[in-house]
């Protein structure tokens, strides 16, 4: 291609629809490719990838208050304005809950003695590796830390940087579910997305506020409908509303077990069973993101 990596994103309206399970799937056939596990959260590409870890960078999770306990007088004041509770009297002295705190700053501000300050925390990881389908670039968000959506944004700003010094074609996004922050710094100045639904009434549901969110930024996005087979009727429901809506199903994924073996194992389908049905199913899938991608 003649022309700067394309960034395609695997987005869904909630968790454990199979956007994993497709950008694994579709790996072995996309060649020249970056990946990136922008699902900061619980990013879990890597289990199927295995990869070898190049490097590991922190990054900011947010900011949280300390008390200096050898200024603090124990007057009491910022626990009585703490609205969020995360200040403690225990052992006879104050203590900052850090699962608790905001880092709103309200007890650096009130405390008498000046004995509070406030600290940055770089508890999420930005983390580069590479596999044997190429570079896999993903974030990792601490226990109970923040600044998902700005994490998301870094992990996508140094796929591409890496899909640059490669002259990769591609760039497959395994995209976080939802609609929030993290999902619109997935979507924002991409090139495509791929919306991954189910075939019930939530999941339809699910699918319209994405769609929504998306139209929002004029991206042009497919659809694929994973287990289409366990409600075929509603599937069938899904397909029209989406045709009237003018967008394209690029492919139906039939549930199958060996799917859930095959990822156990660290493979994808198409690497443990290269001759199974399904496995031209995800092929046939690609070639049309190809030719999406070509009329863009």
């Amino acid at each position: 291609m003649n022309r700067k990596p394309f960034e395609i994103v695997i987005l869904s309206g909630k968790g454990g629809t199979g956007k994993t399970s497709l950008v694994a799937a579709m790996a072995g056939f996309t060649g020249n490719c970056v990946f990136a596990d922008c699902d900061v959260d619980a990013a879990d590409l890597h289990l199927i990838f295995q990869p070898q870890l190049l490097k590991e960078e922190s990054f900011p999770s947010g900011s949280k208050a300390v008390i200096d306990q050898q200024d603090c007088t124990s007057c009491g004041v910022c626990m009585d304005l703490c609205r969020f509770y995360a200040i403690q009297f225990s052992h006879g002295q104050y203590a900052i809950d850090p699962f608790a705190c905001e880092g709103c700053g309200l007890c650096v501000v009130a405390c008498p003695a000046e004995a509070i300050r406030i600290e940055e925390n770089h508890l999420n990881a930005l983390v580069y590796s590479h596999s044997r389908f190429g570079s896999l670039v993903y974030g990792r968000l601490g226990i109970g830390e923040e600044n998902s959506g700005k994490l998301v944004s870094e992990v996508r700003k140094n796929a591409r940087e890496k899909a640059v010094q490669t002259g990769a074609d591609w760039i497959l996004v395994d995209g976080p579910p939802g609609i929030g922050c993290p999902a619109i710094s997935s979507v924002t100045g991409a090139d495509l997305v791929i919306a991954v639904t189910e075939p019930s009434r939530s999941g339809w549901h699910d699918l319209e506020r994405l769609l929504e969110m998306t139209g929002k930024f004029k991206t042009p996005v497919g659809v694929v409908i994973n287990k289409y087979d366990l409600r075929e009727e509603m599937s069938e429901k899904i397909e029209k509303a989406l045709e009237q809506r003018k967008l394209p199903v690029l492919g139906k994924i039939p549930y199958e077990e060996k799917v859930v073996q095959a990822l156990v194992e660290g493979k994808s389908l198409p690497e443990a069973l290269p001759d199974h049905p399904l496995t031209g199913v995800f092929r046939e899938i690609w070639e049309k993101i190809e030719r999406m991608a070509g009329d863009i």
